[in-house]
């Protein structure tokens, strides 16, 4: 058991790693929220907790499983983002191998706690029934509004969509290793929630909206159980653009051993023009690509993406992407010149682009893919509904 601070709330609570348990009365979804993840966001566990609480005396309300777990304890017990290495960047295809084989003796800080976080995802996937819905609760160093980050899962999309704050599509193509990617990778629905900035009591307010929303959408609580519409206003109150989709074209990071100083002033959302002055690294200017928003600008010590642009993605190609990945039409892709399979797995297609110049990022998202880039004439591309256990949320949500 670690203690843990609120800054907001002046408040410390003790927690172990599973926060809480519900086990509803009836049968339902499995329904796992984490907080913590970086030990510098404690807003999400203060909700987590708090909300055990509140419904441990409705219990015969609640259908299927709730589970809060707390992410990096030792970071959270310091109030760092991480000790070592960031725990939301360590869930690679790699690195999980590296898990399977490397004794738990071995393993130190991040790399412990992300070997623990494993086999209880793992456990809860064996013993519980779906379906099964992941949600990571997070805040940010600068002032924003709320928002769903989202890896583009049709999936992913028909859950959130409903919720009444802005969505970021694409996130995905520019993070390596994100638990929430790992977990979609196995089929589920996750998707990532941030709340407001750090040490803002707001932030509280709107990760505990955030979750009782949640449960509601899901199916594990009916909405009369709770005050469903004030949470429901306390999220959609923020913005005008609690409905409007964005996605993800730029990213900058720093890496090891860089000098940075982002601008001051910079909030989530805010529009910015391409060529603006957006920060210093290394003493030079660091400009906008694009006319765009600034997303997630970093005003603290620790992390390695800088800011990222997003731009607002109209309703008839997010329209027009569900219907052609429903026909299936990326499927031609590895009988076209320049793109071929990475492996006999067919995991994912390698794609040339001095032969296959006519396939644009944009062409690949309305077909389903992502994609991560090798070098500038080459694209390793993931179908990003592969694994989509559809089925299993079809029974559930076609009731």
């Amino acid at each position: 058991m670690i203690e843990v601070y609120s800054e907001a709330r002046g408040e410390t609570i003790k927690i172990d790693r599973v926060i809480g348990h519900i086990k509803g009365s009836k049968l339902g979804p499995t329904i796992v929220f984490f907080g913590g993840i970086h030990g510098n966001e404690s807003s999400g566990v203060f909700a987590l907790h708090q909300m055990i609480a509140d419904l441990q005396n409705k219990k015969n309300s609640i259908k299927g499983q709730i589970y809060a777990i707390a992410g990096n304890l030792k970071a959270l017990e310091k109030g760092t983002r991480y000790c070592s290495e960031d725990l939301n960047r360590l869930w690679t295809e790699d690195q999980l191998k590296v898990l399977e084989n490397d004794p738990t003796e071995s393993l130190a800080d991040e790399k412990l706690e992300q070997q623990v976080l494993l086999q209880l995802i793992k456990e809860i996937i064996d013993k519980e029934s779906g379906p099964f819905y992941f949600m990571d609760l997070h805040t940010t160093s600068s002032e924003t509004l709320p928002f769903i980050v989202v890896n583009d899962s049709l999936l992913n999309r028909k859950f959130t969509e409903q919720l009444p704050v802005p969505m970021i599509l694409g996130i995905e193509e520019y993070l390596d290793g994100p638990i929430l990617s790992y977990i979609n990778e196995l089929g589920f629905v996750s998707f990532g929630y941030e709340a407001g900035q750090h040490n803002d009591l707001a932030s509280y307010q709107n990760q505990t909206a955030f979750i009782y929303l949640c449960l509601v959408l899901a199916e594990s609580i009916d909405r009369e159980e709770i005050d469903y519409y004030h949470y429901y206003e306390q999220l959609a109150k923020h913005t005008a653009t609690s409905k409007d989709i964005f996605e993800i074209v730029f990213r900058f990071r720093i890496h090891r051993g860089d000098t940075f100083e982002m601008h001051p002033g910079f909030v989530n959302f805010q529009r910015v023009k391409k060529g603006q002055e957006m920060a210093i690294r290394n003493n030079k200017t660091v400009v906008a690509k694009h006319d765009g928003r600034v997303f997630m600008p970093l005003y603290q010590n620790q992390g390695s993406e800088v800011f990222f642009e997003i731009r607002k993605v109209h309703p008839f190609f997010l329209k027009l992407s569900a219907a052609l990945r429903k026909m299936k039409a990326g499927h031609i892709l590895p009988f076209l010149p320049g793109i071929r399979w990475q492996s006999a797995e067919k995991k994912a297609l390698v794609v040339n682009l001095k032969v296959a110049r006519f396939l644009a990022k944009r062409l690949l998202h309305l077909l389903g893919y992502r994609a991560k880039e090798v070098d500038k004439n080459k694209l390793v591309i993931k179908n990003r509904e592969a694994a989509s256990r559809t089925k299993e949320y079809a029974a559930a949500w076609n009731k």
